[in-house]
């Protein structure tokens, strides 16, 4: 799955990386939970990518409660296009979450330990997802996503049995596509992705309480003193 993720690179990297222009610098964050807006990408009228700030959590369009949302924070991607809550969005409405690195719990002994997965060359990185546009009874409106998890490769395997589907920056826009029903080729350029492609390392139990934030939630953690 993926619960906690961190996106902190300057801005004038991301656009070099995805080829899309923000309208403001970017925020650097390092603990960005459920429930959060995050950046991410979808298409835009043109052949181009739009910057787009989401809610992480889908409400789906048919959705009375946009609380369902705190339950809708990862889709499977076997299993995406065929779900109510996701078929509408996997159809039209695809999307990436940028990223540079995720974060995963692994027990060891009587606690767990907190990992930071990212690329080898440190570099921000797009999440596969869905967004959906949600409309209340009164006028209200809100944007949300969620990401699109798969099975874990062999060097994710030790820490948990699913992680985000990984796409490289020239996979962005295939994904992200246009209306119209592109779902065979969208489900198989999900096995196109750059999940063979990752390293992690522990960091401090401090990353635990969403409410903190900071360049040190990302550094390796030292051992113990015995």
């Amino acid at each position: 799955m993926c619960g906690r993720f961190a996106f902190y690179s300057p801005h004038e990297a991301v656009q070099d990386i995805f080829g899309v222009t923000f309208p403001a610098p970017l925020e650097a964050r390092y603990n960005i939970a459920p429930s959060s807006f995050v950046v991410a990408l979808r298409a835009g009228d043109d052949v181009a990518l739009e910057p787009a700030v989401l809610k992480w959590g889908l409400v789906p369009s048919w959705a009375k409660d946009p609380a369902i949302g705190n339950r809708m924070i990862n889709a499977r991607a076997e299993t995406a296009h065929e779900k109510p809550s996701f078929r509408a969005a996997f159809k039209r409405r695809r999307c990436v979450v940028l990223a540079d690195g995720f974060y995963e719990w692994h027990r060891e002994g009587d606690h767990k330990t907190p990992y930071f997965i990212a690329l080898p060359e440190r570099q921000p990185f797009a999440m596969a997802g869905l967004w959906e546009d949600w409309q209340g009874t009164e006028g209200s409106g809100l944007q949300t996503c969620t990401i699109l998890t798969t099975a874990a490769n062999a060097v994710m395997k030790p820490l948990h049995d699913r992680m985000p589907i990984i796409l490289p920056p020239e996979g962005a826009r295939h994904w992200c596509g246009h209306a119209g029903d592109e779902r065979v080729a969208a489900r198989e350029y999900l096995a196109e992705n750059d999940n063979d492609r990752i390293i992690y390392w522990p960091v401090s139990t401090v990353v635990n309480n969403p409410r903190n934030d900071g360049p040190d939630l990302v550094e390796e953690a030292r051992p113990k003193e015995s």
